[in-house]
């Protein structure tokens, strides 16, 4: 993958998963209220700390803005162990609170991710109707893949969520399965679109970022 694609798939990376922290904080505070007057404060505690954990994450990616590749690369290690920390935390909520924060916890988080699904294949499209026609063949076979497996992994979400019955464990190993794939589709489609421009225009003329 071109460098700039590269530095484009790292920030769009931590972009993902501020979005898919705010969706799950968003619906852990909407169910806060309903925690036994008893266990408020701990549930309280737990809440900040999540808090605290996506404020740094944040801060971490924002300082990498600019920079290049290899800074990214140093840092992603510093992101995904307070993602990792995040994570943890997430699964103590849940598993303290009950099934309820579960399935909202989970329909919100699957949210953020098929969003992003959508919004990534249509900035590749829109990068990709600047090229010429016969140079647009490769993406327009990757976006169509991308589509597929955003299709199939939208069901399998929507299966976890009508079913109700899974354990948390279960719900996050298939968020992050679906992450996998998603991340997958759209490096391929950057990368494609990316050296496709370059060819074009001898590398002058950089892809929009996803």
């Amino acid at each position: 993958m071109p460098a700039q694609s590269s530095m484009h798939f790292y920030f769009n990376w931590a972009k993902e998963r501020i979005d898919e922290m705010d969706a799950v904080l968003a619906s852990l505070e909407a169910k806060a209220g309903e925690v036994q007057a008893e266990s408020r404060s701990k549930a309280d505690l737990l809440i900040a700390d999540l808090h605290k954990k996506r404020d740094e994450f944040q801060e971490v990616a924002k300082k990498q803005a600019d920079a290049g590749e290899a800074a990214w690369l140093r840092t992603k290690s510093q992101l995904e162990g307070t993602w990792n920390g995040f994570e943890i935390e997430v699964k103590k909520y849940v598993e303290t609170f009950g099934k309820q924060v579960q399935q909202t916890t989970f329909q919100n988080a699957a949210a953020a991710q098929l969003k992003a699904w959508r919004d990534a294949a249509e900035k590749i499209h829109n990068a990709a109707a600047a090229l010429a026609v016969d140079r647009r063949s490769d993406i327009d076979a990757t976006l169509t893949r991308m589509k597929a497996d955003a299709s199939k992994a939208e069901a399998n979400l929507q299966e976890l969520k009508r079913a109700g019955t899974e354990s948390w464990v279960a719900l996050n190993g298939a968020l992050a399965e679906s992450r996998v794939g998603f991340r997958s589709g759209q490096s391929d489609g950057l990368g494609c679109a990316q050296a496709r421009r370059h060819a074009l225009t001898g590398g002058s003329d950089p892809v929009e970022p996803v």
